[in-house]
C-alpha cells in the first residue's frame, strides 16, 4: 500500500492506495497535530504502507523540511526519519511543485505554470518539461516577493510578502486588522457598500492580478493553472483576472498563453505520486 498526503497550511488530507486504488481518506486541521506526529499514528494503524508520497506547503529540499510559513514543523528531517524507523520509503515536495507536476501532466504541456491561491500564494513551474526548483529548492516562491508593506508580519517573518495582499492568510489578518467580520467571503467584501471592506477586496484583486503578470513575465508558460480554494469559491474571478493582466504582463509574454482554473480536485496530491519518476 502507499500514503499520499497533502499538507497544507489549514488541514493534512490524506489516501490510502492499495494497486492505485484508494482504500482510504483522512483528514485532519494542521493547527491540531504536527505532520511527522500524524503520520506516526497512521503508520502505527496501517502496517501495509511502503510507500509516502507528501505533497507539502513549505520549502523542501532532499527530503528536508527548510520551512513552512503557514504551519508548525515538528520534524525537519521527515525522510531519514520515517525510512529509518518504519522502513518505508518517502518522497517529500513543496505542494505547488507536486500540483504543477499533476497539471503538465493533465495538459500534457512542457511549459505550465500552477498558482494556487489558498492560505498562502503558491507557484510550481515545469519549463521545457523539468520542474524548476532551484539550488535551494524555494525558486518559485511567488508569495514571498516583495510588493509593499502591511501592518503586520507574514509566516516567513517579513512584513511586505505579495502573500498578505494575496491569499487567504492574508486577507483574515487584513480583517482582523480593520474590524471586519472574519466570516466575510471575499465576494461579500467585493460588493460591500463599507469603504473599508470594498478597499480590502479590491487590494486582493489588485495583488493576485500583479502575480499573475509576474508568473506570466518571468516564466512565459503556454497553460497558467489557476487552483486553490479562493479560486474555486469565485466563479467570475479569472474573468476579472484576464480582463486585468494585459497591464501586468510584458505584453509580448502575454502572446498565446491561456489562463485557465483547474480541473483536478486535487493536484498537490495526485502529483506527489508522480515524485518518484519525475527526478
Amino acid at each position: 500500500m502507499n500514503l499520499a498526503i497533502d499538507a497544507g497550511g489549514t488541514n493534512y488530507r490524506a489516501e490510502i492506495l492499495d494497486n492505485d486504488q484508494s482504500v482510504q481518506t483522512l483528514c485532519v486541521k494542521s493547527a491540531d497535530i504536527g505532520l511527522s506526529n500524524w503520520i506516526e499514528t497512521i503508520l502505527n494503524e496501517y502496517h501495509g504502507i511502503k510507500t509516502v508520497y507528501i505533497a507539502y506547503a513549505g520549502q523542501v529540499k532532499e527530503g528536508v523540511i527548510i520551512s513552512a510559513p503557514n504551519q508548525n514543523v515538528d520534524n525537519h528531517d521527515i525522510k531519514n526519519y520515517f525510512e529509518d524507523k518504519f522502513g518505508v520509503e518517502l518522497f517529500i515536495e513543496n505542494d505547488l511543485n507536486c500540483a504543477v507536476l499533476a497539471e503538465a501532466e493533465h495538459f500534457n504541456c512542457e511549459n505550465i505554470c500552477a498558482l494556487y491561491v489558498g492560505t498562502g500564494l503558491g507557484l510550481g513551474v515545469v519549463s521545457s518539461s523539468k520542474l524548476i526548483c532551484g539550488h535551494n529548492g524555494v525558486t518559485t516562491e511567488i508569495g514571498h516577493i516583495p510588493y509593499k508593506d502591511a501592518p503586520f508580519r507574514c509566516g516567513c517573518g517579513k512584513s511586505n510578502c505579495l502573500e498578505l495582499f494575496a491569499s487567504g492568510s492574508g486577507v483574515m489578518k487584513f480583517k482582523e486588522y480593520n474590524s471586519i467580520d472574519s466570516s466575510k467571503r471575499l465576494t461579500e467584501l467585493q460588493e460591500s457598500k463599507n469603504a473599508v471592506e470594498k478597499k480590502l477586496y479590491d487590494e486582493f484583486e489588485t495583488a493576485l492580478v500583479h502575480a499573475v503578470g509576474t508568473v506570466i513575465t518571468l516564466f512565459t508558460p503556454e497553460i497558467l493553472v489557476l487552483g486553490g480554494g479562493i479560486i474555486s469559491a469565485d466563479e467570475e474571478l479569472i474573468q476579472r483576472i484576464t480582463s486585468r493582466v494585459k497591464d501586468f504582463a510584458m505584453p509580448i509574454t502575454l502572446q498565446g498563453v491561456k489562463i485557465v482554473q483547474t480541473q483536478m480536485q486535487n493536484a498537490p496530491l495526485r502529483g506527489a505520486l508522480l515524485l518518484k519518476d519525475c527526478r
